[in-house]
């Protein structure tokens, strides 16, 4: 009898410790104690790609970063889940990483269950390739998102081997778009290599209503919006309505 209390006294214990640990993490992560979550029982999972994307290299403390290696196997969860139906992309990306957001962009382009992003405050650079990427797309009308030749940092060699390698990958990224999306090669480049529309650079700054007249995005629309299709899709897709075009 007293090894039994002994034993409950030191589970009840741990329990209080177990939760300050946990509250002490969210804190750390994201800087406050209560981290709203979506329903546990809900059919619908929520992914967010927020500030700058990171690839191989690791940003400065202070950036805000989306780092695709947690992302990705959050993707391979979510396609392996069977409770899962249908996820909700949520994009506010500065860009970052062309390869890192590519990666990103063509396993939500392969996830076999209905996907809808929405662009909220900016889907700029790589972050296009990844609004794109899903069933259907909305953005906010006061969104944008910024169109703009692939750049280099840090160490460029300078022979035409580098031409051609910057070449190839901004023409991945061109093919990438105009293959999940309505807009037309000629349209994206013209966009892409556009003089004064940017202060310091080449390139466009596309705003909501524009982006779904170039036919870049599907809809205007916020989060209200997006659940409305996503319910959709899944409906379909569970009663077999033929497949799903992107």
């Amino acid at each position: 009898m007293e090894k039994e209390r002994y034993f409950q006294a030191e589970t009840e214990g741990e329990q209080p410790e177990t939760k300050a640990e946990e509250a002490t993490a969210a804190i750390t992560q994201l800087g406050q104690t209560n981290v709203p979550q979506m329903d546990p029982d809900t059919n619908i999972h929520c992914l967010t790609i927020v500030g700058q994307i990171e690839g191989h290299i690791q940003l400065p403390l202070q950036n805000k970063a989306t780092k695709y290696e947690h992302v990705i196997p959050q993707i391979v969860a979510i396609e392996q889940n069977p409770k899962i139906e249908g996820l909700l992309v949520i994009l506010n990306t500065v860009g970052g990483d062309v390869e890192a957001g590519l990666a990103i962009a063509e396993m939500l382009a392969s996830l076999s269950k209905p996907t809808v992003s929405v662009v909220l405050g900016g889907g700029h650079s790589i972050g296009v390739p990844i609004a794109v990427s899903c069933n259907y797309s909305f953005i906010t009308e006061t969104a944008t998102m910024t169109i703009h030749p692939i750049r280099l940092t840090g160490l460029v060699i300078g022979v035409p081997q580098t031409f051609e390698y910057l070449d190839k990958m901004q023409e991945r990224v061109v093919r990438f778009v105009t293959k999940h999306s309505k807009i037309s090669e000629e349209k994206f480049k013209e966009l892409m290599f556009s003089k004064g529309n940017l202060t310091r650079d080449i390139g466009t700054n596309v705003v909501g209503p524009d982006a779904v007249r170039y036919g870049l995005i599907d809809e205007v629309g916020g989060v209200s919006q997006a659940m409305a299709k996503l319910r959709e899709l899944i409906a379909m897709r569970k009663n077999g309505e033929g497949k799903m075009i992107q």
